[in-house]
């Protein structure tokens, strides 16, 4: 799944249709009222951003403020609204569904990282131009420290623009809005965790002591998930559960909605050395703080936070990330167990699919629902790690494309079918890409589909320096289309989390830097592809681990795994394309796959398997 994952999901339904036994509102509708309230307010423009106070890539409904404001129901994006416009920013993944959903209302789409688009502050500037009082708003909770200092310092820029951050009209204005989730938390076993959540704290204080920090503020969900070994369902798709944790040099506080926590549960947690407040008093647990100093990520804490603790600051990264990035020997067990049951699944659903269209009557929408189905017979389903994408022909180049039943296409059998798909297992998390020719292929279809497959044996067969970064080896998937002038602006790989977030961090494989160091135990995925608007789309994608490799005296070397056990269709390559190298590679995966999996499987299934794992 793309760059980029729980859950990166286009579900675009419109975001007005929010229920609570009164007048569904419009679009035009909810722009007038907010901009009442700007005006009773003395503000010339608001700004809502894809965000929650927790710097959530996804976010509980609550939190889906640009989505209500604009109906624009991407995993990213920034809705600006002034007193007599609105635009929207979004990114290359969501550039043609945006364009569409956004089509009659007010809202100007602002292609972000394309030549010629303004950044919202210049826009702002152009817009509020000739107002004598150009004052904008922000909610600071749910936007990070560090974004709210570079937006006043670039409103400033634009003619003395002045920033205010401690109003939410939504609270006002946002008729049935969702409450905060109070779903109930759930331990992770042991077994699957590897490590206890006091073993945890205490590696977490030795970092900070070596970054001489006393304590931290740790507001990222699922790292706080990680840390005390808990999971939840506040988020689709993300089994994390809102709260803050706070550390100290002897003390470990978790602020929740107490309505989550069995006794059960608050028995653990005190075993583990963790105390319980409510979720609302964070602000006065960072008064009551008593440490000389703490670590606040300004990226990570939102700004009305960050503003509030009195000790002294240190700002760097939380080193809870890269902790968590790097799985033990559990999760890493985990991921394997849980990619064998994804695998099982994937391989009867392959097997049901060509005839199953052929058949006729098969739709994008019922394909999803007939995986979906497959994967939940398998032991420890939890759940989907992110909405399926189903794509066929044109559908395929929208990258987050999510089936509705106005756009669910009838399958034939001819041309490419693009499925994303991912599972939460409790033993770990799974993300995988095929795209599947159901029929006669047109020769741009086949060429484009062995440049992207290129790209991905090309990154898995790579040995690379331990320490190097993602950044260094993006290239090497992206250098067979390059040479054919095909890119892609998604990035070509992700962390994954053991039954957490699909996409995770710090560490990820994309054209624009990105400093976090690739150690062994980290899993990544693998996942170039194309886009070629109205007409077809292509990306293969496996989930992989790092693991050592060689160590020379130039130092220690590392290399992919495949963690993921699903066949590649070989029907659309052309072969003379692949070097001998990557079609060794690509044999070696396949015969892989074959022996992991055809124990697992009936007769049917293990002929079919064989046939789709035979040697090219």
């Amino acid at each position: 799944m793309t760059g980029v994952i729980f859950c990166v999901i286009f579900g675009f339904l419109l975001a007005n249709s929010y229920l609570c036994g009164m007048k569904i509102q419009t679009i035009e509708e909810k722009l007038e009222m907010l901009r009442q309230e700007l005006r009773r307010e003395q503000l010339s423009a608001f700004i809502f951003p894809t965000s929650d106070p927790h710097q959530s890539e996804y976010t509980a409904d609550h939190w889906k403020s640009r989505e209500w404001i604009s109906g624009f129901a991407g995993s990213a994006g920034t809705a600006v609204v002034t007193l007599k416009s609105a635009a929207l920013w979004t990114d290359s993944r969501y550039f043609i569904a945006a364009a569409d959903l956004l089509e009659g209302t007010e809202f100007q789409l602002m292609k972000l990282k394309v030549e010629g688009t303004p950044t919202i502050a210049e826009w702002l500037g152009k817009e509020l131009a000739e107002l004598p009082d150009k004052s904008v708003g922000i909610d600071g909770m749910v936007n990070s420290a560090n974004s709210i200092k570079e937006l006043i310092s670039e409103l400033r820029a634009q003619g003395g623009i002045t920033l205010r951050t401690n109003f939410d009209p939504l609270q006002r204005i946002w008729q049935g809005r969702p409450p905060i989730p109070e779903n109930q938390v759930v331990i992770q076993p042991l077994k699957y965790a590897g490590e206890t959540a006091r073993e945890k704290l205490a590696r977490i204080r030795k970092a900070l002591r070596g970054q001489h920090a006393d304590g931290m503020l740790m507001t990222t969900l699922d790292d706080i998930a990680w840390t005390l070994n808990l999971r939840g369902s506040d988020v689709h798709c993300c089994p994390v559960f809102v709260s803050y944790l706070l550390i100290s040099t002897t003390e470990a506080t978790l602020y929740i909605n107490k309505v989550k926590l069995t006794f059960e549960i608050v028995d653990y947690l005190q075993a583990e050395g963790v105390g319980v407040k409510p979720y609302e008093a964070i602000r006065q647990g960072l008064k009551d703080y008593f440490e000389y100093n703490i670590l606040l990520d300004s990226d990570a804490v939102n700004y009305t936070l960050y503003k509030a603790v009195e000790r002294e600051i240190v700002d760097t990264p939380s080193p809870v990330a890269m902790m968590k990035a790097v799985k033990n020997e559990r999760e890493i067990a985990g991921f394997r167990s849980a990619m064998l049951k994804d695998g099982i699944a994937m391989v009867k659903f392959l097997k049901w699919l060509k005839p199953a269209v052929e058949a006729g009557g098969q739709t994008e929408m019922s394909v999803d629902k007939k995986l979906t189905a497959l994967k939940s017979e398998q032991s420890l389903f939890r759940g989907l790690s992110f909405d399926t994408i189903v794509g066929y022909e044109e559908h395929g180049a929208i990258v987050h494309y999510e089936a509705t039943d106005e756009t669910d296409a009838t399958l034939q059998p001819k041309g490419l079918l693009l499925i994303d798909c991912g599972t939460q297992y409790q033993d770990g998390t799974t993300d995988v890409t095929r795209t599947i020719a159901l029929g006669p292929l047109t020769e741009e279809q086949k060429r484009v589909y062995t440049l992207v497959l290129k790209g991905h044996i090309d990154l898995q067969m790579l040995h690379f320096p331990d320490g190097a970064t993602g950044t260094q080896l993006d290239a090497i998937a992206r250098q067979p289309l390059w040479q054919n002038g095909l890119n892609f602006l998604h990035g070509t790989g992700h962390g994954v989390g053991s039954y957490l977030n699909v996409h995770e961090g710090p560490h990820q494989i994309r054209m624009e830097w990105k400093p976090a160091k690739l150690r062994a135990g980290m899993t990544v995925t693998d996942e170039p592809g194309i886009y070629l608007e109205g007409r077809f789309g292509v990306r293969i994608e496996n989930t992989l681990v790092i693991v050592p490799a060689e160590e020379t005296e130039c130092g220690k070397f590392l290399h992919f795994e495949p963690l993921t056990l699903c066949p590649i269709d070989t029907q659309p390559i052309v072969k003379h394309l692949l070097t001998d190298d990557e079609r060794r590679w690509l044999n070696d995966y396949h015969s892989l796959v074959y022996e992991r999996l055809k124990d697992h499987l009936d007769d049917g299934e293990r002929g079919w398997l064989a046939t789709a794992t035979a040697p090219i």
